[in-house]
């Protein structure tokens, strides 16, 4: 019988990815690994969603950074965890769209809504932005 730790790293897989400052070709790059990634997952109706709010954090990453960012997405048998780094300080702040606003603005509103968990965190130098997803409770 295989113990609780072996069990968990059988169910649980794992995309890490470096996306290039201002390459934003790498955000379909990085939708399509996570497609893949998420094509066993038992809750696949989350991946529209989980693709979506992954576009959203690694464009913000690479259009207000100047230093690329590291991608990185873990599934397991009930959540979706993703995270991006990127190398720059300052936090990002959801910003409430206006009607003039185009299609700018509206990416950290979209976590903030989608996700079941979501938030930010030093990482000495710069910050991970994240967001968690549960089987079954996605938007």
């Amino acid at each position: 019988m295989r113990g609780t730790g072996e069990q968990a790293r059988l169910l649980s897989k794992q995309l890490l990815r470096r996306v290039e400052s201002a390459d934003l070709t790498a955000v379909p790059e990085v939708r399509h690994a996570l497609r893949e990634l998420l094509s066993h997952w038992r809750a696949r109706d989350s991946a529209e969603v989980a693709e979506l709010l992954t576009s959203e954090l690694v464009t913000n990453a690479l259009v207000h950074t100047e230093h690329g960012a590291v991608v990185k997405a873990t599934v397991a048998d009930s959540q979706l965890r993703v995270e991006v780094r990127d190398f720059v300080d300052a936090p990002p702040t959801p910003n409430r769209p206006t009607e003039n606003d185009g299609t700018h603005g509206r990416g950290l509103v979209l976590v903030e809504g989608l996700a079941d968990a979501w938030g930010v965190r030093a990482q000495g130098l710069g910050k991970m932005v994240w967001f968690e997803l549960n089987a079954g409770t996605a938007a």
